[in-house]
């Protein structure tokens, strides 16, 4: 994305008419109140130290160790069915 002066802004500002400036500050208030900095959770994860990290992710292959166990004699009575052919 392109660098954005504040005279660029300014300048479509002087263009609106009356009647939108009402919303156009509403706007722009709710952007400057809004966290900028909010970072994604994929970003915050990655900022962690590698060995929280790493403690999270065996936490969570665990978790997922324990579901396919579960669910592999429901996986074995579908995947063991006979094909079926259309002519």
């Amino acid at each position: 994305m392109e660098t954005i002066a504040y005279a660029q802004i300014q300048e479509l500002v002087m263009r609106l008419p009356a009647r939108k400036l009402p919303l156009a500050y509403s706007l722009l208030i709710e952007l400057v109140e809004k966290e900028s900095d909010e970072l994604s959770p994929q970003v915050q994860f990655m900022l962690l130290p590698l060995a929280e990290r790493q403690r999270i992710m065996a936490r969570q292959a665990k978790k997922m160790v324990t579901h396919y166990e579960e669910s592999a004699v429901e996986r074995q009575v579908w995947q063991a069915g006979d094909f079926l052919y259309a002519d």
